[in-house]
Parts: structure tokens; sequence; C-alpha cells
């Protein structure tokens, strides 16, 4: 426990999108400081670190070299690649920080287990970034559940679309595409989802199946005429999954910026224009044709889970819509309650009535808040010795994880697994 007059000293592993998004909102809260990074390309090292004082010489272009040394601070922020999650956690633990581990846990059953395993032999405090946990719209979900709005709940029935721009981008084009390099889609993209399942079920999966497979960003789908890289296609102008229509979307030439493509266009050429943009688009991994990649990401799937309370879930993921933002059903015995973009309603049976349940808290930036909501539980809990702040510990996660690895099992086996 840091004492309340002194700030949370964190060290942060990884500065992408994720680790920086992270740092900063530890830094909002004013209870903590980052004191050392980690991060092995240098424009975003160095531009992390002077926006957050971090001292020149806590400055690491791996973050081996920064844990360790002997320990400076009081827990660490683990946000590097999914493949490189096992190692740094192994190091922090034996140097006793405090874990915020970016999800998945690890890239494998085993993986994850050994973890867990690490965190209760050394006491540790790890926790996983579960956001979906902490956004205001989730505490509006728990407190219409707890309070039997729609008496027990019977099934639920759950939609992650992942935006067609954002699946290219990530799943097809991105760090994500391969399961080899990264991890498995379902554990990349929705362990989140299965772990806010059983968080609002509310009980223990027991049994699991799921189908899914890659259909579309494969080379015999290819239009005729599809060139290697959008910057040189003849069709082009007519694919909806064109490189050169989704980021300059959010670095146009004129007009205000789309601001869910900014994010995506800004990975591809940090802070450049639109004739960088373009450059990069020519040369790097973001300008390839969706159908020529060398990819195997699933970009459909469905997830059936049976609880032990004789509940059931379904999940699905999709690459192919529009909206990105989450959609649920949960089906009660007196009533039903519908999350779509923000909004809760319940409906009741007995009176025949909707109400829209009331959704406070600051919903904004990432995740719909979720970002903010996990990062000040956690700080909060390292400053006051609030353990309860946090609901998505390493030992609370681990059973997202195994659900996972269950449903990957039982799609390549076509078969029920049981968890």
């Amino acid at each position: 426990m840091t004492p309340p007059d002194l700030p949370v000293r964190i060290l942060v592993a990884g500065a992408g999108a994720r680790g920086a998004a992270y740092a900063r909102l530890a830094t909002a809260t004013g209870r903590a400081v980052v004191v050392g990074l980690a991060e092995p390309v240098e424009d975003r090292r160095e531009g992390l670190g002077d926006e957050l004082g971090v001292p020149p010489a806590a400055r690491f272009p791996d973050w081996r070299e920064m844990l360790r040394r002997e320990q400076f601070a009081d827990a660490v922020v683990i946000a590097t690649q999914d493949r490189d999650h096992y190692e740094p956690f192994v190091l922090a633990a034996r140097r006793g920080y405090a874990i915020l581990l970016e999800k998945p846990i690890a890239v494998t059953r085993r993986g994850c287990r050994e973890l867990a395993s690490a965190a209760r032999a050394h006491g540790l405090t790890a926790a996983v970034c579960h956001v979906l946990r902490y956004t205001p719209v989730t505490a509006a979900v728990k407190r219409a559940l707890d309070a039997g709005e729609i008496g027990r709940v019977v099934s639920v029935q759950h939609l992650e679309p992942v935006g067609y721009w954002h699946f290219a981008h990530s799943y097809v084009r991105g760090s994500w595409r391969r399961e080899d390099l990264s991890s498995p889609f379902l554990l990349a993209k929705c362990t989140h989802d299965v772990d806010w399942l059983t968080y609002v079920v509310g009980s223990r999966p027991v049994r699991v199946s799921s189908f899914g497979a890659l259909t579309h960003f494969r080379p015999d789908e290819a239009p005729d005429g599809a060139g290697e890289r959008c910057t040189d296609c003849a069709v082009e102008p007519s694919c909806p999954y064109s490189a050169l229509r989704i980021y300059r979307a959010g670095r146009p030439e004129a007009g205000a910026p789309d601001s869910r493509r900014a994010y995506y266009t800004d990975i591809v050429d940090p802070g450049g224009t639109p004739e960088s943009l373009r450059q990069a688009l020519e040369s790097g991994p973001y300008g390839r044709c969706v159908y020529r990649c060398d990819n195997d990401a699933v970009d459909h799937q469905v997830v059936a889970i049976e609880y032990e309370n004789a509940a059931t879930a379904t999940l699905t993921v999709t690459a192919f819509t529009e909206a990105t933002a989450r959609r649920t059903r949960i089906f009660g015995t007196r009533g039903e309650l519908a999350v779509d973009d923000g909004r809760v309603t319940v409906r009741d049976f007995l009176t025949d009535t909707t109400r829209t349940v009331p959704v406070s808290g600051d919903a904004s930036g990432g995740h719909g808040g979720g970002d903010r909501g996990l990062i000040e539980a956690w700080v909060g809990s390292l400053a006051e010795g609030r353990g309860g702040a946090i609901s998505s510990d390493l030992a609370e996660s681990l059973l997202s994880h195994e659900v996972v690895f269950a449903a990957e099992e039982a799609r390549h086996t076509r078969s029920v697994i049981e968890v």
C-alpha cells in the first residue's frame, strides 16, 4: 500500500495504443506518476516519455532492461504484444511489483494457469484489463439485475460487432492477423465479452460449443483485377475495404476527419500528413489488399455457453458490420433487459411497460468509459489498499480465458467441451 500522501509509482511495458492510454489515464487521476517506460519504437517511447515527464534515464527500448533493475516503482502496466505477456509478468512478479496486465493473460491455456500460480506464489496484486466490467453501462446493468428487475436470468444474447474497417486494420493487415504471431482471434478480441457475460450472469460456465471460420478475406474471394496493394489496384474505388478510403477518412485533405478512423490512421502513419499517409500505404503492411494478406484470423464466430445455474448465453462476433457498439439482450423470468449503444432498457412482463435505466458516470473515452473506470479503480486500490475495487483480478479473469480456450477446442473439434 502506497502512503496516501505519495503518488503510486508506475512502470509501463509497451507504449502502443493500450499502454499509452493507460499511462495517460493513470497520470490524470492525480494519484499516480509514470517513473519508467519500455517501448521498442523510439518515436512512441520518446513522445510518451516527454508527454508524461518520464526521466530520460528511465526510458528503455526493452522491457527486460527495465524490469531487471532493482525495484524502483510500486506497480507495472504490461501492455506488450499478446505473445509477450508471459515473460514480463514472471519477471515483474519476482521483483514484487503489483501488476496490471492487458488481456489476454497469455496465449496458451498452460501459460495462463502458470501466471495465475505465479501471482498466488508471490502474493501479488495482479489485475487484468477487462475494461467492460468498469463502464457506467455495466454498472447500470448490474444494478438492474441485482435488484431483480427481470427476475432470474435465463439466457443472454450478445453481439460484438467488430466493424469492417477495424477488422481489416487489426485482423487482416495488422498485428493480430495470424494466430502464430499473436493469439486466436477469439482470445484477442472477445475475452472481454466472455468475461462480461460471466459477470452479468453471475454463475460459472460449465460447457461450451463454437463455430466460425475465415470466410471472406481470402485469395479466392478477391475481385477480378485486384492488385497486391490498394495504391495500384484497378478495383480499389469499388472495394469497401480499400486502405485509401478507410485511412483517408481519418486524415482527409479537406474537411473534418472521421474520429473512428483517425485512431487507426495515426497507427499507420503517426502524426503525418495526407502525403506521408499515401507513402505509408504504398510500402507498409496496411496498404496491402485484404484478399492477399498472410492472415488466418476467423472473420466470424459464434460461441454458446451453458452455466452452472442452467442459464445459457450466445456470443456472436463478426467483421461484417458498420456499427461497433456491442448489443445485448438479457432474458429473465419476469422481464428482459436490452443494451443498445450505451442505452439500457428494461421491459417488465407484469406491467407491460418499458423503463430506461439511468446510466450515471463518465462514459467518454475508450470502451465507453471502461478504460478510465479500470484505471481509477486500480490506482485507487494501490493508493488506499482497496483490493475490492478491482473485480477483474487474475484469478477471476482466468475463468474467461478457460472458456475461450474451450471454445476454440470446440470449434476445431466440432464438439461440446467441458470448462
